[in-house]
């Protein structure tokens, strides 16, 4: 197995062990975050009914990043602050973060700290 493999393997790996203990709402979502390697992308997901209540990424808000690398944390706490700002206009307040297997460190922790500064409690 190559190093590519193995890592997203692992990634997966702990990707499930996280999904056993967290689970969303509607009242209070799970923030699912994926991260490639050019772009950050979150979504807010109701597991009870199965559907994403609201979502961003650095693609869908990138006319607003247009000098700004949409694969650095500047970009990645705009994400946060966006998807933030749409959750409290359906007045949702609180969330579960869900890390989705990659380290809470770098881009992924930037997106929570904007969210956290945009008003959105986890």
């Amino acid at each position: 197995m190559n190093n590519a493999a193995a890592r997203l393997k692992g990634r997966l790996t702990r990707h499930r062990r996280i999904r056993k203990k967290i689970h969303g709402t509607e009242s209070r979502p799970r923030l699912a975050v994926f991260r490639s390697s050019r772009h950050i992308y979150v979504q807010a997901i109701d597991d009870n009914m199965g559907g994403t209540l609201a979502c961003s990424s650095t693609v869908t808000i990138q006319k607003s990043l247009k000098k700004t690398y949409s694969g650095n944390k500047d970009a990645a706490k705009s994400v946060g602050a966006d998807i933030a700002k749409k959750l409290l206009d359906k007045s949702i307040s609180s969330a579960v973060f869900d890390r989705g297997g990659f380290v809470y460190h770098g881009r992924v922790q930037s997106l929570a700290e904007g969210a956290r500064e945009a008003g959105l409690k986890f």
